[in-house]
């Protein structure tokens, strides 16, 4: 099946918000087989929205909107989308006494233009906000159809999977099953390179890359009578593909790398502080972030300045003078000493120049040491990052922190 997305509202137009609708739309509707033809922004202009509508099923038999159901005066998507598929507006009875229930339990005043969103096109099938009062609703037309969501991420995502997922699937006669795989240390091109004779040969189960900042992901999707069918088929690919690239993969289950590391030092039970310099506690910002985690992480340190690292870690002064802040011997130390402070199994430490100044023709900007040890095995490397900003090298540098501690993890397993 063949789709388009509809995004309607003038603020998108005017930059005001971020379309992050678009993103989660076109993810969801893939991973169920449905195609995406393009994607489509109209303001809060019916004309306009009136004439995306037809134009836009020349190319697909399904259009899913969002925005343009609440109760003001600009919201107009359900009216037009009624007029264009030629159908009338009537009253929703059982949406009617929702939408006065909910204002009842805030103590708040119903006013009259709030009874606008409990009126739906007379063939429509209405799904339930599980988050807030404007309804959505699927309607067809001559073999089109055209499902038509709130704007706000959070009621959009909460209606399409409580009720637009089950709907779209509904009458499918297969199942699809899919897993994503996260890399990190290698990049897209490469990926799709190691990739290639099972990506070129593909059938089912398929492969598609992807890339963000620093990682990148590689989805593994089946389409098989039966779940476990599906299952066998996506399971079997993923294992071919670990046979070329599995040094780089961290997680199979769709996780942040933080997470991934996170779940595994709580499972073997490894207590872990770290001690950061450029990165600030990015490092320990996002391994707390992880549930559960008090159970293996100690402290973190930020010593920024070079008297945090010798009053906090006891870094040598002459190491620094000698070597510099930004060194191995420096992160070695730093290390060291905070294994004697914390007492944790693994400690890891990170020193390095974020930029944009500092940087020389020796130490350039990007230049990272980070030095993880775990009980008397220690591992310590320095790495020149591409310096694309302060803000990518920092973030890189935690990455290659979390890279560091899976790499001590999967040497002492």
């Amino acid at each position: 099946m063949k789709s388009s997305i509809l995004s309607v509202g003038t603020e998108l137009l005017f930059g005001q918000i971020v379309n992050t609708n678009t993103v989660f739309l076109s993810k969801e509707l893939n991973l169920l087989g449905i195609d995406v033809m393009s994607h489509h922004t109209v303001g809060d202009n019916p004309k306009r929205l009136a004439e995306s509508i037809p134009q836009l099923f020349l190319d697909c038999d399904l259009i899913l909107t969002t925005g343009g159901l609440g109760p003001t005066q600009d919201d107009l998507t359900k009216e037009t989308v009624c007029e264009t598929m030629h159908d009338t507006l009537v009253l929703h009875q059982p949406t009617k006494d929702n939408i006065e229930a909910y204002f009842k339990e805030l103590g708040r005043t119903i006013t009259e233009n709030n009874y606008k969103q409990a009126y739906f096109p007379s063939r429509a099938v209405i799904f339930p906000n599980p988050v807030g009062t404007a309804p959505g609703f699927a309607l067809e037309d001559n073999g089109k159809t055209i499902i038509c969501m709130p704007g706000p991420p959070r009621e959009m995502k909460a209606m399409y999977e409580e009720e637009i997922k089950p709907f779209l699937i509904k009458d499918s006669e297969d199942v699809i099953h899919y897993k994503m795989l996260r890399f990190f240390g290698i990049g897209e091109a490469l990926l799709e390179t190691e990739l290639l004779d099972l990506i070129d040969g593909q059938s089912d189960p398929t492969l598609a890359t992807y890339a963000k900042e620093g990682e990148c992901s590689v989805r593994v999707t089946s389409k098989r009578k039966t779940q476990a069918e599906a299952e066998k088929a996506v399971e079997e690919m993923i294992e071919k593909a670990k046979q070329r690239v599995g040094q780089y993969l961290f997680s199979t289950e769709d996780e942040e790398f933080h997470e991934a590391i996170g779940r595994k030092l709580i499972q073997r039970g490894i207590s872990i502080s770290s001690a950061e310099s450029c990165t600030g506690g990015m490092f320990a910002e996002a391994l707390t972030s992880v549930s559960g985690i008090s159970a293996v992480f100690d402290r973190s340190l930020v010593t920024y300045s070079n008297r945090a690292k010798v009053e906090e870690l006891g870094v040598k002064q002459e190491t620094l003078d000698r070597f510099g802040a930004v060194s191995e011997e420096t992160a070695i130390e730093m290390a060291q000493g905070l294994k004697k402070v914390s007492g944790s199994r693994l400690c890891i430490s990170v020193t390095g120049i974020a930029g944009p100044e500092g940087g020389s023709h020796e130490k350039p900007v990007g230049l990272v040491y980070i030095c993880a040890i775990l009980d008397e095995k220690i591992h310590c490397k320095g790495t020149n990052m591409r310096n694309l900003g302060r803000h990518w090298n920092r973030n890189y540098a935690k990455l290659l922190m979390f890279q560091a501690v899976k790499q001590l993890l999967e040497s002492e397993a």
